[in-house]
């Protein structure tokens, strides 16, 4: 299948892999996020002699059998007999000193767990072979909180790294790769569901509709990835209950502390904290507060990062026991359909309007770069309301409110004014007023206004 995307951190492994120095990286992120791929994409693309090795979750004597192997297949001689990993290790480092090589240890974490004290192990051959060696040691793990760790300053392998990248889920338009013959409509509703994770995304048949690929990839039994979410946090998380009370809350739209704490069943409050902040190293979920009053815990709020996890818990784990007894197109029809068009899709269209927005900042193609994106909260003590506005920018001219919209018909002169009226309402100014739209725009072009269409979102 072709590789898709990830430039930025392709140049910066390439950049590492040319040089002559003997280099370390550390390559982490959530599972199915394409740290393997891109690791071996880069494999590809180099001329340098490589070995690739998966640790597993056996013995060290099995795993140092099984990269002999590997040792052996590369270098082209008899399978070498080694008693340790330490002593495997040296070999390599050994060899490295004559010509260039790439050694890579997936899922590091296991094999940290069979051998105590491996870390420090890898700092003495650094260290040791810091002058004479051509070895580039990729160390790639799944397990965030393990690997994060290996970066502190308690660790041996403490400022030996001189490479660290910690892999993100792509944006809405990278993910879109994926998935290039629909329509940009299609893309936003896709994306909704399936975020940016490239495991996910692959399993996108472009020959079947979005509701066709819905269906057959989690929204009926025995789907692909029905079972994906809960896998994945029974793998993190020992009790898998309180994930699942607050995941719930969270994708019937409370995001607030208090809100989360009323509605979920949660035990207690220090537990509660315990399993928000374990969900947010997952990164799983997000903690934002409005960038006018970012230190205010009161408002900041909870929200679930990862599309598949949102979906799952809005339509599939509230719905499983009817899922499994009726017609998945039935069950779409009834339980899926019209929520996921009028406020699912709507409502993740605003942060790929973020995002969007974010990606011409660091491109440079913004009129004036912001240097915040956010929430906006505001309080009207004479009317005695509150609220949020989504997505607003601070740059050095003031704030500009954007407003998303995933209508089917074009915005309107009279719709924009409407909401800039809105704005003013609140006492708010911001000094240029910004609209995304899914179907463009009806109305004529004013220095004020920036219009933005969902064509250009995906050119």
């Amino acid at each position: 299948m072709k590789f898709y995307g990830r430039e930025k951190q392709k140049k910066q492994i390439h950049k590492m892999i040319a040089s002559d120095d003997q280099m370390v990286a550390l390559i982490y992120g959530r599972r199915r996020i394409g740290k393997s791929e891109l690791i071996k994409q880069c494999l590809r693309e180099s001329e340098s002699k490589s070995i690739y090795y998966e640790c597993k979750q056996t013995t060290e004597k099995n795993n140092v059998d099984s990269l002999a192997e590997i040792i052996s297949e590369t270098f082209g001689y008899p399978k070498p007999a080694f008693e340790s990993m330490e002593e495997l290790l040296k070999f390599l480092f050994t060899q490295s000193r004559r010509e260039k090589m790439i050694l890579v240890l997936d899922e590091y974490s296991y094999i940290r767990e069979i051998i105590k004290g491996l870390d420090s192990i890898l700092q003495a051959l650094t260290d040791d072979n810091r002058e004479t060696s051509g070895m580039k040691l990729i160390i790639c793990g799944s397990y965030v909180d393990t690997m994060k760790g290996l970066l502190s300053s308690q660790n041996p392998l403490y400022g030996r790294v001189d490479l660290s990248i910690d892999l993100k889920p792509m944006d809405y338009y990278e993910s879109a790769f994926f998935y290039e013959n629909f329509s940009e409509e299609d893309k936003v509703r896709l994306y909704s569901v399936f975020g940016g994770i490239p495991y996910y995304n692959r399993l996108i048949d472009q020959r079947k509709t979005v509701r066709e690929n819905v269906i057959a990839l989690i929204a009926s039994p025995g789907a692909r990835l029905e079972n994906e979410v809960s896998m994945y946090l029974h793998s993190e998380i020992s009790r898998i209950n309180n994930a699942n009370e607050v995941f719930e809350t969270l994708a019937k739209g409370f995001c607030k502390y208090k809100d989360i704490y009323d509605q979920s069943h949660v035990s207690s409050g220090p537990t509660l904290v315990d399993v928000l902040d374990k969900l947010m190293r997952m990164e799983v979920v997000k903690k934002e507060a409005p960038i006018n009053d970012e230190d205010n815990r009161r408002k900041a709020g909870y929200y679930i990062s990862d599309n598949l996890s949102l979906f799952y818990y809005k339509y599939i784990f509230r719905n499983a026991s009817r899922m499994g007894v009726m017609d998945p197109e039935l069950f779409y029809d009834k339980y899926i359909e019209e929520d996921f068009e009028t406020r699912h899709v709507p409502r993740v269209f605003e942060d790929i309007c973020r995002q969007y927005l974010i990606r011409m900042n660091r491109a440079g193609k913004m009129e004036v770069p912001f240097e915040k994106i956010g929430k906006f909260y505001y309080d009207d003590p004479v009317h005695k309301k509150n609220g949020e506005f989504d997505i607003v920018t601070e740059d050095d001219r003031g704030y500009i409110f954007y407003e998303a919209e995933f209508r089917r018909e074009p915005l309107t002169e009279q719709m924009i004014d409407r909401e800039i009226e809105q704005i003013k309402a609140s006492g708010l100014a911001g000094y240029r007023y910004g609209f995304m739209s899914r179907s463009g725009f009806c109305c004529k072009e004013r220095s004020e206004l920036i219009l933005i269409d969902l064509k250009e979102i995906y050119s």
